[in-house]
């Protein structure tokens, strides 16, 4: 491990009041509270040096919750296995992963130099995994160095070697070909693919396999294949709320709305359940706000906007854990906008300023320009966008945000372009805006491609309302090509061809949205303009 690393790891240790600190945003207490077996989380048996059979038994209940994301009760397993076995020297790699995943540098650090001091208790095969693990927190320790990566990556397919039927190194090995090397399954592309697929060959029903060909697949949007994998994770680790979160990504992505409300619902109640039972705050869980969020933009796509603004409101309270978190809650006041509520908006885009992370402070600023620009107030949007701009140029260690700076420019360029096309200069707002919309509906995964739909249709109004009609017609087809299915792409092609005097069009459209909006509510405003018409 690099310098640095290890002298936060040794801090840790020797702090006699580190047991009573937080591991990033979760109390030490509580990742170190006594857990029982579960069952239906996925199957993990990978055999550790213990005498221990409960100890065993935990530490795979550790790496199957690790594979989920369930990092609470992942520390908890790990953690009643080293109470049964101190020597478990296995268990504090997967504590360093549960902190990794917590975002915790120091004490993932601190966790494999204990693993590390209780080698003497591994055999060859756990010291490789030590050793492997060591490697990768150098590489975090440095995410832009391309050769740390590298190095990563070769240790792995050196321990692959030696080891050949280890699938966890195999599953490791497609972390790995993300884009740095604290890939964790969720950003895999057509290389990560072929590692996940080989684990499948040596064990078809690996449960984590098919979560991150899920993701992998998603990216590559390649919807049968993660549709396949989202009911074969679901049915295979029915007991995680995660699982049935999945699997409702990639239904909503097939049009089966419906069906994916119904997962995201069972998901919710899966959590909930667990917090009374476990004593566990809901806010301690990332996936929480998180799957409430694909929720509400579910309900928001049928047009059930009073039960979509409940569960948006009820994520909007939850404290965010990360910055992707923090910026995501631009969503909230994008609803606001997109309902006709600016004043609504422009108050969240400034609670949203006052986050956490700069990311988040920026998207609050990006969703008061907007505002601004609902309310005919141009001068006050260039200074919301400058404000924007500043919180991210002035940063001070900005680069830990680097690798989602690509997926929020988007953001500030459609304010940019939106400032343009209220001005009056509509033909540099046009190059900047379908630039704008190509950028949304390239970034990969079922959040961004159900935020860029709504990111569309907010252009697609904007172009209407300064009366752009050639943008709001490019813009209505982008929707088209995005999701042909959705009421709002019909309702917004109906619109620019009643504009063009195109009566026949117009009506077969209209028709459209009206049967896309079967359940929506009753008073929803598009409704009512459809009945006008």
């Amino acid at each position: 491990m690099s310098f640095l690393l290890l002298l936060l790891a040794f801090w840790v240790q020797d702090d006699p009041h580190a047991a009573h600190m937080a591991v990033g945003y979760v109390p030490r207490e509580v990742l170190e509270k006594p857990v029982t077996l579960k069952s239906n989380i996925g199957k993990i048996s990978e055999p550790v040096s213990t005498k221990s059979t409960e100890a065993q038994a935990f530490y795979d209940q550790g790496v199957a919750y690790l594979h989920s994301y369930v990092w609470v009760e992942a520390g908890r397993s790990f953690h009643q296995a080293v109470r049964l076995d101190p020597n478990l020297a296995m268990a504090w790699v997967g504590l360093s992963r549960v902190y990794s995943g917590l975002d915790d540098p120091a004490a993932a650090a601190a966790a494999i130099a204990k693993a590390q001091a209780l080698s003497a208790h591994a055999n060859a095969w756990e010291k490789t995994r030590i050793a492997v693990r060591a490697k990768q927190l150098e590489a975090l320790a440095d995410l832009g160095n391309a050769a740390r990566h590298q190095e990563y990556k070769k240790t792995l397919d050196d321990a692959i070697a030696q080891h050949i039927d280890d699938v966890e190194l195999w599953l490791l090995r497609g972390n790995a070909e993300e884009i740095t090397a604290a890939g964790r399954g969720q950003r895999g592309s057509i290389g990560s693919t072929a590692f996940y697929q080989e684990v499948l060959r040596r064990s078809p029903n690996h449960f984590a396999a098919h979560h991150y060909l899920i993701h992998s697949y998603e990216n590559l949007n390649r919807m049968p294949e993660a549709l396949h994998h989202g009911e074969v994770y679901a049915g295979l680790s029915s007991a995680i709320p995660h699982a049935h979160h999945m699997y409702g990504h990639d239904l909503r992505r097939v049009g089966r709305i419906e069906d994916a409300i119904q997962r995201f619902h069972k998901a919710d109640e899966l959590e909930r359940a667990y917090y009374a039972a476990e004593g566990i705050a809901s806010n301690l869980d990332w996936h929480h706000a998180h799957n409430l969020d694909l929720l509400s933009t579910a309900y928001q796509y049928q047009g059930q906007i009073r039960e979509a603004e409940r569960l948006m409101r009820e994520a909007w309270s939850i404290p965010s854990v990360s910055e992707y978190a923090e910026f995501n809650k631009k969503e909230y006041p994008s609803f606001l906008l997109a309902r006709n509520r600016p004043d609504d908006a422009l108050e969240a885009g400034a609670a949203l300023t006052r986050g956490k992370y700069v990311l988040g402070r920026a998207a609050g600023h990006i969703m008061r320009g907007h505002a601004f620009l609902a309310k005919g107030r141009v001068p006050e949007a260039r200074e919301a966008l400058a404000a924007a701009e500043k919180e991210v140029t002035t940063a001070k260690g900005y680069t830990s945000a680097g690798q989602m700076r690509s997926s929020a420019q988007p953001y500030f360029d459609g304010l940019r372009g939106e400032i343009l096309l209220r001005a009056g200069q509509k033909e540099e707002a046009r190059v900047i805006l379908k630039e704008v919309q190509r950028r949304v509906r390239a970034i990969p995964g079922p959040d961004a491609w159900s935020q860029a739909l709504f990111r569309l249709e907010a252009i697609a109004r904007a172009a209407r309302e300064s009366g752009d009609w050639e943008l709001a017609e490019y813009t209505a087809q982008q929707m088209r090509d995005h999701d042909a299915a959705y009421a709002g792409t019909h309702y917004a092609l109906a619109l620019v061809a009643e504009h063009k005097g195109d009566a026949a069009v117009a009506r077969d459209h209209f028709a459209q949205a009206r049967k896309f909006w079967g359940k929506a509510d009753a008073d929803l405003t598009e409704l009512a303009e459809l009945r006008k018409k």
